[in-house]
């Protein structure tokens, strides 16, 4: 069969997502689903964290979840309750895990292991060209991304949130597992916008992931080096290796959503729904996957379905500061924590705040970064 309902392309965390919702939703039992990815994923080969209430949907495949968040830099440090908030991780090995156990006896849902090279508008459908085969649907939902058209536009800034981390297991107790280093700045920032997380999810083990926002990746020794120089500079010196993970997420406000046509809308990272000033994607996926299923429900154009709002104009800001003096992150989020409490500044990363939060947040941050990058963003559109 060549022909179905709906085309998901791509098993990342927005591509699973969808098709683990419409899974569970009856509307979609008598429409035929094809899910197409070049790998079926099993294994540990991201983490993702987020915050939220407690019972949350994914409490079941959760790693671990902490109470209170540190945040450290040079000018500030601090340890605060996150109430009502609670800092989640989950190991994609077992989110992915939960979401082919739901889809497998699914006999609406195929899942092909090939390669897509192709995604193409015709007429009145969309076409997905894959290693072997042509496939046609009313709806595709495409999570690969295709061109690099958004690094080769200079409309908006493009920074990447690259990392590598180290799982560590210690000889001895450690760490205090009810806390989570959100960021620490206190690493050498070589001009840059540098810092570590430090997630333990037990008193002999932790994540520790070295992260920068800026446009160029690092060569993988640099980040090793840097994880390593931390570990010694607080006192750990015997200690095992045992996992490891890279990877690198798009910071920009580059209308991703334009790319939407009559048969096909992009998501997850193709789609503009990773938060362009943290790289923050899960959350995102979450409340998207969410939205868009209800609206496939409905039939409306794909075309309409993002809609930009505030927050997107505050992540632009942000990202114009950062990508002309990079250096002046430790600065900016280290004048948040020490200005705004913990759990408000989370609420406003989640694109949570009312108006009324918004101006209490950005009159206690120092103006003059801001509102040069508006004069320029005014001057320059």
């Amino acid at each position: 069969m060549d022909n179905f309902d709906y085309i998901i392309v791509g098993s990342g965390a927005s591509g699973l997502m969808m098709v683990y919702r419409m899974s569970l939703d009856a509307f979609f039992d008598d429409k035929s689903i094809l899910l197409i990815d070049k790998e079926k994923k099993s294994i540990n080969d991201r983490t993702w964290c987020f915050w939220e209430t407690p019972n949350g949907e994914w409490d079941d495949v959760l790693t671990t979840s902490w109470k209170n968040i540190a945040f450290k830099a040079n000018q500030f440090s601090t340890e605060e309750n996150i109430t009502p908030y609670q800092y989640k991780m989950i190991r994609s090995a077992d989110f992915y895990s939960k979401i082919w156990k739901q889809i497998e006896n699914k006999k609406n849902i195929t899942f092909l292991k090939e390669k897509v090279y192709n995604i193409a508008q015709e007429q009145d459908r969309a076409k997905v060209t894959t290693t072997t085969k042509i496939f046609f649907s009313d709806v595709v939902i495409n999570s690969i991304l295709f061109d690099d058209g958004y690094l080769k536009q200079e409309k908006y800034p493009v920074l990447q949130q690259h990392f590598v981390g180290f799982f560590v297991k210690t000889k001895d107790v450690f760490f205090d597992d009810e806390t989570a280093t959100f960021m620490d700045f206190t690493v050498d920032q070589k001009q840059q916008t540098r810092f570590m997380y430090v997630l333990p999810y037990s008193k002999k083990e932790a994540l520790f992931e070295y992260t920068l926002f800026t446009s160029k990746l690092l060569p993988y020794e640099e980040y090793k080096g840097e994880i390593e120089k931390y570990l010694i500079h607080k006192g750990i010196t015997e200690y095992e290796i045992v996992e490891q993970e890279q990877g690198a997420i798009p910071m920009t406000c580059y209308e991703f959503w334009k790319n939407n046509s009559e048969n096909i809308i992009h998501i997850g990272t193709a789609g503009g729904w990773s938060k362009a000033s943290t790289g923050f994607t899960f959350k995102n996926i979450n409340k998207n996957s969410i939205r868009l299923v209800n609206y496939l429900k409905q039939k409306k154009a794909l075309q309409n379905f993002h809609k930009k709002n505030k927050f997107w104009f505050y992540d632009l800001l942000l990202l114009d500061i950062l990508h002309e003096k990079n250096h002046l992150g430790s600065f900016i989020f280290s004048e948040m924590f020490q200005k705004i409490p913990a759990h408000k500044i989370l609420k406003f990363l989640d694109d949570e705040t009312s108006i009324r939060e918004d101006l209490q947040i950005i009159s206690k941050m120092s103006p003059f970064p801001f509102v040069k990058a508006l004069l320029k963003r005014v001057f320059l559109n």
